[in-house]
């Protein structure tokens, strides 16, 4: 009988077991792996710019921390699906599926809404340069913070209050679309993504248009020798495209295709959807830093000196206190170009 189901071409359950859990522990590898540079790359951003808001009190880099903070608890959550799928076969239940993936969906959100927030508070230091100090306060701040959390809180585990939005599956896998209803994704686009795209492209479109308005008025009052491309304002627009177009790609594939696949089953297999698709948005977490912090002066400066500092920890412990700087050797005080600036 198993001679007949060989030749009739049916694979044995232990070889298509064997080879899901194969897939599985590929793919948890990959998600270790981008979690492991996501925390990497947001971590010690978080780190400067805590350290930097402490000693400048500026209020418009709160924002900045609290999307590298949200990118690093997203980099936190995919560390624990990365560790389910490298733990197959693994059995979880209903509900532990339910609440993994609400944290995941929660801190995903939190991040988009996080470049909400900076791009306003960029949109109001550029249209309202002159009240904008009297307009961010710290009280305002903490309360901008507060709603973003909430907001990202309840966006995520709509699911554990609203049970209509679950998908009771017999499947091994925790994800979003064994976990979640289609209808779930649908309520998550309209609510939550497609404002914030649109929110998203209307303030640095705004801010790219003022840009142009004072670059238009410099060419103007130039002389007429001296009059040049408007360098400033292909700058602006090479970073608003970066940002803008970052953002799209990363997220809108995924938010389009989960769609599609609740109108159209079979236009977009779920596997293209969380093995492909997923990944590109969570690579959105890995390129905020790059984008919003690393480019800063300031955050350059910070973390040149903790790497430094980092070294010289790493190489006095290597060469059990004989190593640079020696015994005999005073140390130079060390002075941050920062303290200088201020």
């Amino acid at each position: 009988m198993a001679d007949e189901d060989q030749a009739g071409g049916t694979a044995a359950p232990w070889c298509v077991s064997h080879d899901v859990a194969t897939a599985s522990r590929a793919m948890g590898a990959i998600l270790a792996v981008l979690a492991s540079l996501i925390l990497a790359a947001n971590v010690p951003v978080a780190i400067v710019l805590l350290c930097h808001i402490h000693r400048s009190g500026s209020k418009g880099l709160c924002f900045v921390l609290n999307l590298a903070l949200a990118d690093a608890m997203v980099g936190f959550a995919v560390m624990g699906v990365a560790a389910d799928e490298l733990s197959q076969p693994f059995y979880p239940s209903q509900n532990f599926c339910v609440l993994r993936m609400a944290f995941v969906t929660s801190s995903c959100a939190a991040s988009i809404l996080s470049l909400i927030l900076v791009a306003c508070d960029r949109h109001l230091a550029i249209r309202k340069p002159f009240h904008y100090l009297q307009l961010v306060t710290a009280l305002r701040v903490g309360l901008c913070l507060l709603g973003l959390w909430l907001l990202a809180a309840v966006l995520g585990f709509l699911p554990v209050f609203i049970p209509r939005f679950q998908r009771v599956s017999n499947h091994w896998k925790c994800s979003f679309f064994n976990v979640f209803h289609p209808s779930y994704m649908l309520t998550l686009f309209c609510l939550g993504f497609f404002p914030a795209l649109f929110l998203f492209f209307y303030l640095y479109c705004d801010m790219l248009k003022v840009a142009w308005g004072h670059e238009r008025h410099i060419q103007q009052v130039k002389p007429a020798g001296l009059a040049g491309g408007g360098p400033a304002a292909r700058a602006a627009m090479r970073t608003v495209a970066a940002l803008i177009g970052c953002f799209t790609a990363s997220w809108l594939p995924f938010f389009i295709a989960s769609v599609v696949q609740m109108l159209c089953p079979e236009c977009f297999p779920y596997r293209l959807i969380e093995n492909f698709l997923w990944l590109l948005g969570l690579g959105n977490s890995l390129l905020n830093p790059l984008l919003y912090s690393y480019w800063q002066r300031d955050v350059q400066l910070q973390l040149s000196q903790l790497a430094a500092a980092l070294r010289r920890r790493v190489l006095l412990h290597l060469g059990h206190g004989r190593c640079f700087p020696g015994r005999d050797t005073k140390a130079l005080p060390a002075v941050s170009c920062l303290e200088l600036q201020d």
